[in-house]
């Protein structure tokens, strides 16, 4: 049987944190043997808000590297930039043409975000779920692995798939997402009660894939918990709950055991334990990360490699598209 597609989009804005590793990139790199897998760098979705030129192309660059250090193979795996395949932006137009606003308006991240900017809010940030689709059903998606949070957007996806198959008979295929069942949402160590963010800069906030040790150690010394005592996952506690997600996540054992490790120690215990944990398990990411950058035109290969894989890919799909919906071509000879 031929393996499932899965498409994945990660933003190249602010900087990449634990919660991305053990929420999305190491997922990506231990399912590579499991799905037929397209990693993309959405960086047309990054410039739905505002963004200094030069660090938006540093950061798409940073984040190439990062998932290659991660482990993405690009034998495996396909890993390219989005703005580097245009026919993403040309599917996102026509797309958009089959989308009630009211469809649009639904969407709580734009609710979320267009408070935050209020009259200073973008056509593209309100239009971000249409471009989101089409990134997806350009290549014949089976499954989108999302958070909680993202759900809403493949729900849209699937929706306006229907509608123009409805139209226009069997087009796209309808994607499904793929929700993790643990550390989807991994959260704030200042604000366990709101998830991790890269757009956060508060120096607390999250630990960073190239944080050096000692700034792994402090982060997670200051880390909110409680005044209770007793180490367990509970929902309820979120600020203990978190840091023993994390310390799933790295150490990979199961929870009764790490409850019964913890027995009786306290919450200093806990975080310097987690800290040793966090800079061991990302010591070889940023070995490989440095490895990789000192060769920036190793870094330009892989990316022009990624591109002209799915291009023909993303080509199809839209010729067909213009077809359908009468886009005229012009006739060869």
């Amino acid at each position: 049987m031929a393996k499932k597609r899965v498409f994945s989009g990660i933003q190249p804005t602010g900087n990449i944190h634990i919660g991305n590793y053990l929420g999305a990139i190491s997922r990506w790199v231990a399912t590579q043997k499991e799905y037929e897998n397209i990693f993309c760098i959405v960086d047309l979705h990054a410039i739905t808000v505002p963004q200094d030129p030069t660090e938006l192309k540093s950061k798409t660059r940073e984040l190439l590297g990062l998932l290659l250090a991660a482990g993405i193979d690009p034998d495996m795996s396909t890993l390219f930039v989005q703005s580097h395949v245009k026919e993403h932006a040309e599917l996102a137009w026509i797309l958009n043409c089959f989308i009630p606003m009211g469809w649009m308006q639904r969407m709580t991240q734009f609710k979320e975000k267009s408070q935050k900017q209020k009259e200073q809010v973008s056509v593209g940030l309100f239009d971000y779920p249409a471009l989101m689709a089409s990134d997806i059903l350009l290549y014949d998606t089976d499954l989108v692995p999302v958070g909680d949070d993202q759900k809403q957007h493949v729900e849209l996806t699937r929706d306006v798939a229907q509608r123009f198959n409805s139209i226009y008979g069997p087009t796209f295929k309808i994607p499904e997402p793929l929700i993790p069942q643990v550390g989807a949402r991994i959260m704030g160590l200042d604000d366990p009660t709101s998830k991790m963010s890269k757009s956060e800069d508060k120096p607390s906030h999250a630990v960073h894939l190239l944080d050096t040790p000692d700034e792994i150690l402090n982060k997670i010394r200051r880390a909110t918990t409680d005044s209770q005592k007793e180490v367990k996952f509970d929902e309820s506690r979120p600020g203990i709950n978190n840091l023993l997600v994390i310390y799933e996540l790295f150490s990979h054992k199961s929870r009764q055991e790490i409850e019964d490790h913890f027995a009786g120690k306290g919450y200093a215990e806990v975080k310097n334990e987690l800290a040793e944990l966090v800079i061991e398990g990302l010591r070889p990411l940023q070995e490989r990360y440095k490895e990789l950058t000192e060769d920036p035109n190793e870094i330009d290969r892989l990316m022009e490699k990624g591109a002209e894989k799915v291009k023909p890919v993303a080509a199809a799909k839209v010729s067909e598209v213009k077809e359908k919906v009468g886009l005229a071509r012009i006739c060869q000879g």
